[in-house]
C-alpha cells in the first residue's frame, strides 16, 4: 500500500456545482483519516472545470463544512504548497500542454462533429442497441487534415484514441481486479471546444503532477476507471492506488443517500448536508465518527472513536465493498453520547451560539446552570431552544388546563396542591434541597402521593410534562418566574368570573 520511495499524498478533489453532501465528507475523512494514519499529506484541489454548474457559494460551503469537520488540508486553496495551483481553471495552459502531446504520440484525435450530429448519432445508436454514444466518425482524419482545420478556425474537441479489441484488467485497492472489454468503451472527449479539459484528462494528469500516491473516490466512478488507466499508460506515468468507496444508501437501503433533504412524517429534518447538520447542533467529533463507520469498521462491535483512535485505527484493508446504509437515529443517539461526554462548561459554550440564533438572550453564567439539567436529555444542540423553551421565555406557550390535573385527582386537587405550592414557593428558601423537603411535606398535609403534587407543579412551570429534575428547575427559573406561572395556571383551573 505504501512504500518508503513514494510518500502517502491524498487528495480530495469536489467540483463546487452544490452543497456540500455527506457522500463527499465521507470521501474527505477518509482521505484525511488514511493521510494522518500514515504521516502524510492531505491535499484540496478544487475541480471546477464545469463552469456552466460552477458556483463560488458552494466552495464557500465546502471550506467551511471541512472546518466545521475539523479536517485541515495541508495544501490548496487558501493554504497553498508547492504543487499548485490547486484550482483547476488556474491550470488551463498545462491540460493544453498534455493534450497536444497526445495527440503527438496518436493516443488522441480531434473530433469535428457538431453537437447536432452527435445527438442524432446518439439515439441511431440507442435504437440499434450498440454500446457507446460515438461512432468513431473523426477518428481516422489525417493528422495534416485537423490541424489544417483547427487553423481556419474549426470548432472541435479532443477525444482518447482507446483499442478497439481486447480488454483491460484494472485493480481497485478495495474490489480487487475488474475487466472492462475495450468495445464497451467510448472514445471520451478528453478537451472540449472552449478549450477546457474534461473531468478524465485533468483528474489524472493533476493527480501524477501533485505526486498523489492513493486515491479515494465515490462508487459511481468505477466506469471511468479504465480511461483513466489507459491515459496513464499513455503518458508512461505510474498510476495511483485506486480505491472506490461503497455507496451510501438512504435509510431504508433503497436507492443512494438522497441529494435532497426531505422530513419525517413527524416534521423532523432529514438532513444531507453537512451545513444543515451543523446547523442543527450536530458536534463534529459526532460527525466525524459516524462518517468513519459508514463502510469502515474497526472490529464488530468499536462504535464510540476519537479523532486519534480513528486515525490510528484506519485502513484501506477494512473498507468494506458492501454499501453502508445511513441511519439517523444511530447518529441521534451517538450524538447525545457525546453531548454527555463535555463538560458543563465545554457544552455550555456550544450551546450559546446555537441560543442566539434562536433568538434566546441568556447570560453564560444562568446558561450554567441550565446546562447539567438538560445534557442527559438533548440529541442536538439546535435541541436545546425548542425542548426546553420554558427556561427562556417570559411566557410559556398555551397548554390544556387538564394537564394541570393530578393522576387519578380532579380540578379541585390540582387547584389545592396550586394553591398550596403557592404558598410555599412565596416563603421557602429557594434552594433545591429546601424546596424537594417543603413540597414533599406538602403532598403529605394534602393526604396525596407525592407525584399527584409534582405533576401539577412541573405543567405550570414548565407548560409540558417531559422536563428536567423539578426541584433544579424550580431553583434555576427563580421564585418570582416560578409564583408568576403557578398564578396563571390557577386561573386556568379557576372557573371564570361573572
Amino acid at each position: 500500500m505504501t512504500t518508503a520511495t513514494k510518500p502517502v499524498r491524498v487528495r480530495y478533489a469536489p467540483s463546487p456545482t452544490g452543497d456540500f453532501h455527506v457522500g463527499g465528507a465521507r470521501t474527505a475523512l477518509f482521505d484525511y483519516l488514511f493521510a494522518r494514519h500514515h504521516g502524510g499529506k492531505f491535499i484540496l484541489r478544487v475541480e471546477d472545470t464545469d463552469q456552466k454548474r460552477y458556483n463560488p457559494e458552494a466552495l464557500k460551503q465546502l471550506l467551511e463544512g471541512l472546518r466545521y469537520l475539523e479536517l485541515d488540508w495541508d495544501e490548496g486553496p487558501e493554504v497553498g504548497g508547492d504543487y499548485g495551483p490547486y484550482v483547476q481553471t488556474e491550470r488551463l495552459d498545462i491540460y493544453q500542454k498534455y493534450c497536444q502531446q497526445l495527440i503527438d504520440t496518436g493516443h488522441a484525435y480531434r473530433c469535428f462533429c457538431s453537437p447536432e450530429r452527435l445527438t442524432a448519432v446518439r439515439q441511431e445508436r440507442q435504437k440499434k442497441k450498440l454500446s457507446g454514444g460515438y461512432d468513431r466518425y473523426c477518428r481516422n482524419i489525417n493528422p495534416g487534415e485537423a490541424a489544417e482545420r483547427v487553423a481556419q478556425g474549426e470548432s472541435h474537441t479532443i477525444r482518447l484514441k482507446l483499442p478497439l479489441e481486447g480488454e483491460i484488467t484494472v485493480h481497485d485497492a478495495i474490489r480487487g481486479k475488474i475487466t472492462f472489454q475495450n468495445t464497451q468503451l467510448e472514445d471520451a472527449i478528453l478537451m472540449k471546444s472552449d478549450g477546457i479539459p474534461t473531468y478524465h484528462l485533468a483528474v489524472v494528469i493533476d493527480d501524477y503532477l501533485m505526486k498523489i500516491s492513493h486515491v479515494f473516490r465515490g462508487d459511481e466512478w468505477v466506469n471511468s476507471l479504465p480511461l483513466h488507466i489507459y491515459l496513464y499508460q499513455a503518458f508512461g506515468w505510474e498510476p495511483p492506488v485506486i480505491a472506490h468507496l461503497p455507496l451510501i444508501l438512504n435509510p431504508t437501503g433503497k436507492g443512494k443517500m438522497s441529494k435532497r433533504e426531505g422530513r419525517a412524517p413527524d416534521g423532523t429534518v432529514l438532513p444531507v448536508f453537512v451545513r444543515t447538520f451543523q446547523e442543527l447542533g450536530y458536534l463534529p467529533e459526532a460527525m466525524v465518527n459516524y462518517l468513519a463507520l459508514l463502510g469502515w469498521s474497526y472490529d464488530d462491535k468499536t462504535e464510540m472513536m476519537t479523532r486519534s483512535e480513528l486515525i490510528e485505527r484506519f485502513s484501506l484493508e477494512r473498507v468494506n465493498a458492501a454499501p453502508a446504509n445511513w441511519n439517523y437515529d444511530k447518529l441521534n443517539h451517538l450524538n447525545g453520547q457525546y453531548i454527555r461526554q463535555l463538560s458543563a462548561e465545554d457544552l455550555t459554550d456550544r450551546l450559546l451560539p446555537y441560543l442566539a440564533a434562536a433568538g434566546v438572550k441568556i447570560e453564560r453564567d444562568k446558561m450554567l446552570r441550565i446546562t447539567p439539567l438538560i445534557q442527559e436529555r438533548i440529541e442536538t444542540l439546535g435541541d436545546t431552544a425548542t425542548k426546553f423553551k420554558f427556561f427562556f421565555v417570559d411566557e410559556l406557550p398555551d397548554y390544556d388546563s387538564s394537564e394541570l390535573i393530578p393522576k387519578n385527582g380532579d380540578v379541585a386537587m390540582g387547584l389545592a396542591v396550586l394553591q398550596r405550592a403557592g404558598q410555599t414557593l412565596s416563603v421557602v428558601e429557594f434552594t433545591q434541597a429546601k424546596l424537594e423537603i417543603a413540597l414533599r411535606a406538602d403532598a403529605d398535609s394534602l393526604g396525596i402521593k407525592a407525584g399527584q403534587m409534582f405533576q401539577p407543579i412541573r405543567m405550570a412551570v414548565c407548560g409540558q410534562k417531559a422536563a428536567p429534575p423539578l426541584f433544579e428547575t424550580l431553583e434555576v427559573l427563580d421564585r418570582e418566574t416560578c409564583l408568576k406561572r403557578v398564578r396563571q395556571a390557577i386561573a386556568k383551573l379557576q372557573p371564570p368570573q361573572h
